[in-house]
C-alpha cells in the first residue's frame, strides 16, 4: 500500500510551504586515477518518519560517489561487492574494453574484488556506472545503487561555464519509487514519490547568477519532460557525450531513461525569489514512458500523465566570482560521415505476447527474439564504421542504448536530429510507431579499436524492466588480422612467491604471451580477485586475503587457453 497522505500533500505542491521541502542531498566526489569503491546493503532515513528504507549503495547509505576523471588519464577501479547478491557495476558511456565494460558478463560474486581500468577517451561530460547483472538490473537500480561520473578535458576546461561542484555546477539525479506503509521500496516500475538525488520533495539554495545542472534520467522507466514552473528558458549545452557546437535555448526538453544532458539557467538578479523545475509530463503522450494514465495494475501511479515538481530552488545571494552569461560557441563536434560506412545493420523492435510465468502481458523484443546470454548478434569488424538502421512497430517508444561507442543521429523517420540530439549520443528515443507506420531511426558509429571475441558488447532498451524481460542483445568487435593459436596449449608460467603474504607474482616463461584475465579463488572454489587484463609487472595485491591455499586461473590473451595452479597466502 502506498504512502498515500505523503504523496496527495506532495502532488498539491504548488502551495506548500518551504517547511514541507527536504534539503537536497549532494552525492561525495572523489577525484584522481585510483578508486576504491564499495557495494553494499544498508539503510537510510528516506521519509521524515518511521522506519528506516533498505536501500543499497556504493561507499554510503544509497547511491554513489561521483567520480571526477580527466580526459587521457588512465583510471583504476577497484570494485569491492559487499552485497548478498552478486552483481555487475556498468561504466554507462565509457569508451573502454568489452572485459572492463561491466555488462552481464563481467559479475562480481559476493566478497569479490573486481579491477577494471582503461584509459579515458571520452569528451567532457556528465556520465554514470550502475549494476548490470541480467534479469536483475531493475531491482539493484532500484535500491538505489549507481553514481555519476565527470570527465574532464581542455576543451571544456577553457569554456567560461560554472564549474563549483554543488554550488553553480549541480547534479540531478531523477528517478522515482513506490514506498510502502512500512517506508521500504516496492519493485515496480514506476513509483509514486519524484527523488531528485534521493531525496523526497527537494529544495536546494542556489546563487543568483548562471547555474549548471548536470542532469541524469536514471528512473527505471519513466522519462521527464523538464521545464522551469515560470515558463523561462534554459540552455543545453552537452548530450550523453560531450558538448554541442553551441548552446541550444529550449523552454522544455524530454530526457528519457539512461540520458544526460547539461544545461545553463540564468538566475543573475533574481535574489530572493523561488522558482520550482518541474516535469511537464501531461504532455506526453500516451506511448512514452511516464505519459500513461493506467488506474490500476502494476503500472498505475500517482505521477503518470501529469506535471510535478523535480526540484524547488531557493535563489539567494551570487557567490564572489560568478558567471553571469552564456558563451556563445562551445566546441566544434566533427560528426561521422555516412557516405564513409561499411555497413547498414538493420535492427527491429516490436511488440511481442509475453511468455506466462516469465514475461508481462506484453513484452517488447529485438530482432524478434529474447536475449540469449550465450548467443552473439552481431560481429563487428574491427575499424568499421556503421549505420545501425532500427524499425520499431512497437506501439510504445524505448531508449536504446549501445554500449562501446559513441554515435550521431542520422534521423528519426526521415528527420534529422534537433540541434540538442546533433551531438554525441550512447541513448537514442525510438518513438512508437504512428498508427500502421513504423518508426524508423538511423545512426552511425565507428568501432575503430577494443577488439575482443570472448567479451561481447551489450545493445539494450534502458527501461530496466524491458532490459530484464529479454529486450537486449550483444555484439563482438572481431579484429580478422588476429588469429588466434589454436594449437597453442602451453602456458608455462612462473608463480612466486609462494608461499606469498602481500604480493603475487606472475610471469610468462614466452615473452609473446601476457594475461587476458586473472582470476583468484579461495579453497572453496569462491571467487575473491577478478583482474581484466591486470598489469602484472608491479605484482598483484594479495594483502586482503587471509591466509590459506588459494587457486590462481589465468587466461592468456592470445590463444584465450587457461590454465589454473594453486600458491598459499601465509
Amino acid at each position: 500500500m502506498r504512502v498515500k497522505i505523503i504523496l496527495v500533500l506532495f502532488l498539491l505542491g504548488s502551495n506548500l510551504c518551504k517547511a514541507q521541502y527536504n534539503n537536497m542531498w549532494i552525492p561525495d566526489t572523489l577525484s584522481g586515477t585510483n578508486f576504491n569503491l564499495t557495494i553494499k546493503d544498508t539503510f537510510a532515513q528516506m521519509i521524515n518518519t518511521g522506519n528506516q528504507t533498505i536501500t543499497g549503495g556504493i561507499n554510503g547509505q544509497f547511491w554513489g560517489p561521483t567520480l571526477f576523471i580527466n580526459k587521457g588519464d588512465v583510471v583504476h577501479m577497484n570494485v569491492t561487492n559487499k552485497l548478498n547478491d552478486s552483481t555487475t557495476l556498468h561504466w554507462h558511456g565509457m569508451h573502454l574494453p568489452a572485459v572492463m565494460d561491466g555488462g552481464p558478463h563481467q559479475v562480481i560474486p559476493p566478497n569479490t574484488v573486481w579491477q577494471p581500468y582503461w584509459t579515458v577517451t571520452n569528451n567532457a561530460a556528465t556520465y554514470w556506472y550502475h549494476p548490470h547483472l541480467h534479469e536483475m538490473t531493475e531491482e539493484q537500480i532500484t535500491k538505489g545503487i549507481g553514481g555519476l561520473i565527470i570527465v574532464r578535458d581542455a576543451v571544456e576546461s577553457a569554456l567560461a561555464l560554472p564549474r563549483t561542484y554543488s554550488v553553480d555546477d549541480i547534479p540531478l539525479v531523477l528517478t522515482d519509487r513506490d514506498f510502502n506503509t512500512s517506508n521500504q521500496i516496492s519493485m515496480v516500475p514506476y513509483g509514486d514519490s519524484m527523488l531528485t538525488n534521493m531525496t523526497l520533495r527537494a529544495q536546494y539554495n542556489v546563487p543568483a547568477q548562471v547555474l549548471r545542472f548536470r542532469i541524469l534520467n536514471g528512473a527505471i522507466e519513466r522519462s521527464y519532460n523538464i521545464g522551469f514552473s515560470d515558463g523561462r528558458s534554459f540552455s543545453i549545452i552537452t548530450s550523453d557525450g560531450g558538448l554541442l557546437d553551441a548552446p541550444v535555448s529550449v523552454t522544455k526538453y524530454i530526457l528519457h531513461a539512461g540520458e544526460r544532458i547539461e544545461i545553463l539557467v540564468n538566475c543573475t538578479g533574481q535574489n530572493g525569489t523561488t522558482v520550482d523545475l518541474k516535469a511537464f509530463n501531461s504532455l506526453l503522450g500516451g506511448f512514452v514512458a511516464g505519459g500513461e494514465s493506467f488506474p490500476n495494475g502494476p503500472f498505475a501511479n500517482y505521477l503518470g500523465h501529469i506535471d510535478f515538481n523535480i526540484l524547488h530552488l531557493n535563489i539567494g545571494a551570487q557567490t564572489a566570482n560568478p558567471i553571469t552569461t552564456f558563451p556563445t560557441t562551445l566546441t566544434t563536434n566533427t560528426v561521422l560521415n555516412a557516405a564513409n560506412a561499411n555497413i547498414t545493420r538493420k535492427l527491429t523492435i516490436s511488440d511481442s505476447a509475453g511468455v506466462p510465468g516469465i514475461l508481462g502481458p506484453n513484452a517488447f523484443i529485438i530482432n524478434h527474439k529474447l536475449f540469449d546470454i550465450n548467443y552473439n548478434e552481431y560481429q563487428v569488424p574491427l575499424g568499421n564504421t556503421e549505420i545501425w538502421e532500427i524499425t520499431s512497430s512497437s506501439v510504445f517508444g524505448h531508449p536504446f542504448h549501445i554500449h562501446d561507442v559513441e554515435f550521431n543521429i542520422i534521423s528519426v523517420n526521415g528527420v534529422a536530429p534537433v540541434a540538442a540530439q546533433a551531438g554525441w549520443k550512447d541513448v537514442v528515443f525510438i518513438p512508437g510507431k504512428t498508427g500502421n507506420t513504423n518508426t524508423v531511426v538511423k545512426f552511425i558509429a565507428k568501432f575503430e579499436d577494443y577488439a575482443d571475441a570472448l567479451h561481447p558488447f551489450m545493445y539494450h532498451c534502458h527501461i530496466s524492466l524491458h532490459e530484464d524481460e529479454g529486450m537486449m542483445g550483444q555484439f563482438v568487435v572481431a579484429n580478422p588480422s588476429a588469429v588466434n593459436d589454436i594449437n597453442q596449449v602451453d602456458i608455462p608460467i612462473f608463480i612466486y612467491p609462494n608461499p606469498a603474504k602481500d604480493k603475487l607474482f606472475i610471469e610468462f616463461k614466452d615473452p609473446n604471451q601476457s594475461a587476458y584475465y586473472v582470476t583468484i579463488l579461495d579453497a572453496m572454489g569462491r571467487t575473491k580477485l577478478m583482474l581484466p587484463k591486470p598489469e602484472l609487472g608491479n605484482g598483484i595485491d594479495i594483502s586482503h586475503l587471509s591466509k590459506g591455499v588459494y587457486h590462481v586461473s589465468i587466461i592468456e590473451n592470445k590463444s584465450k587457453k587457461s590454465i589454473t595452479t594453486t600458491f598459499t597466502v601465509n
